[in-house]
């Protein structure tokens, strides 16, 4: 048989593999400048407000963002929701588990833009809380920028509140950069994405710091906050593990703000999240 013949069947041979193979996955080209992409995660309903302090508040339900910070120099995650994508069927039916209701899956949202988790250089969330961080196993293979405490009691033996290992349990064996426990962090080196510690409503919170081009600056509070009606008071949930550093946390960014001249984003505020933009859209 020629070489020709034998080269022919082994093209045709691999062509149905290919096909089904699909083409070569390519990350999307990075922009130019920093942007901001928010995904729908969910809507958390709770009964009341009791557990935050408060009879009353003007909306009880909260909004469950996922960000995506697209930069130069690579993407980052920030917070990743509530019910892991794993929970829904694949009809386009919403997923509702107690008083959490999510209508649409993260990695979807992700791909309408061409990323997909692979793409993602960092994963960084506020806190561990079931909210925050349900799909963290989908990143295990970025770089997880967590503080060392925050790592501990996400891993340790002991009883923590609102955790649920299992949905970040892969981070265990990623690669991981400890981060400063009191000073910030600079993610990308130039001052545009900065992580700042912000303990008391877990031992290693953090709040994460934008310097956008067009927008200006913008801090993310994760949960510093749940409502508005919490600040400039000393209501914190009940479910808090430090209320006497979530105060101070609180005290250090509400001054952060004033000489920044940053807004800020509460990430649980349903009424103030409904107004900002959704991906594809952004933020730059």
């Amino acid at each position: 048989m020629s070489g020709n013949k034998i080269f022919a069947i082994i093209a045709l041979a691999a062509s149905p593999l290919a096909a089904q193979n699909g083409p070569a996955h390519h990350a999307p080209k990075p922009p130019k400048s920093l942007r901001l992409y928010i995904f729908d995660c969910g809507v958390l309903k709770p009964a009341d407000a009791k557990s935050y302090g408060f009879d009353k508040v003007a909306e009880l339900k909260m909004s469950v963002p996922c960000f995506l910070v697209a930069h130069p120099k690579g993407a980052m995650m920030w917070d990743v929701g509530v019910v892991p994508d794993s929970d829904f069927k694949g009809d386009g039916s919403p997923v509702s588990q107690g008083f959490m209701e999510v209508s649409k899956p993260l990695k979807p949202q992700l791909e309408a833009l061409g990323y997909e988790p692979e793409d993602i250089k960092y994963l960084a969330m506020s806190h561990y809380h079931i909210d925050h961080s349900a799909n963290a196993n989908m990143f295990a293979g970025s770089t997880w920028l967590v503080e060392q405490a925050e790592r501990d009691i996400m891993f340790s033996d002991k009883p923590a509140p609102v955790r649920t290992e299992k949905n970040f349990s892969a981070l265990k064996d990623s690669k991981t950069t400890i981060l400063p426990a009191t000073s910030d962090y600079d993610v990308f080196g130039d001052g545009t994405v900065i992580i700042k510690p912000a303990p008391g409503h877990t031992p290693g919170h953090q709040v994460l710091f934008l310097k956008l081009p067009k927008t200006g600056p913008v801090l993310i509070a994760g949960d510093l906050y749940h409502y508005n009606e919490e600040r400039n008071t000393d209501h914190v949930p009940t479910f808090e593990f430090n209320k006497e550093q979530s105060l101070a946390s609180r005290a250090k960014v509400e001054q952060f703000l004033k000489t920044s001249g940053a807004q800020l984003w509460i990430e649980h505020d349903y009424a103030a999240n409904a107004k900002l933009k959704k991906s594809p859209a952004y933020y730059e």
